[in-house]
């Protein structure tokens, strides 16, 4: 069990992580092979569009509750540049599907919210915030389905010539 740096109660029994830390731990790291733990969010993403938009907005709906607690705007900032971050790299073919099973942005994300809560770190709410990440979550979750449109179109172009079809 997780102690936090002050020596005091363990950070997982604080109430307000307990729902957050399973979710996250769903998505990032619930299935172990060989010691290596990942969660759905990396299989999600073998789903071309569907799963990098899905384990995007799972993980927006999770900062949205993680700023509804309280954490503070620049907690919150990390938080959806860690999302935003895996959204973008994981849209990626085969790179992304390696770089998902790896850099699990709701385990650093929850991570963030525990410093907050058990260390007294990041002080202050998220109020203001929230309406950015909503702007940003939009704009991210087109420019998603934009480049992976993009790239079903250009794999589309290269299968018609790979067979000699022309439309």
């Amino acid at each position: 069990m997780e102690q936090s740096s002050t020596g005091s109660t363990p950070a997982i029994q604080d109430k307000r992580l307990k729902l957050i830390r399973r979710i996250s731990r769903l998505l990032d790291e619930q299935f172990s092979v060989g010691g290596f733990k990942f969660g759905i969010d990396p299989l999600l993403n073998l789903i071309p569009v569907a799963g990098d938009v899905g384990g995007y907005l799972m993980s927006i709906g999770l900062i949205i509750t993680m700023a509804q607690y309280g954490a503070s705007g620049k907690v919150v900032a990390k938080m959806v540049l860690n999302a935003t971050l895996d959204a973008l790299v994981g849209a990626i073919p085969v790179l992304g599907w390696i770089f998902d099973f790896a850099y699990k942005a709701n385990t650093r994300n929850v991570k963030l919210l525990t410093a907050h809560y058990t260390e007294g770190r990041h002080k202050g709410g998220a109020g203001p915030v929230i309406f950015t990440v909503l702007i940003v979550t939009g704009v991210i979750l087109i420019l998603v389905l934009f480049i992976a449109f993009k790239f079903l179109q250009w794999m589309m172009q290269w299968g018609d010539k790979a067979i000699g079809i022309k439309i």
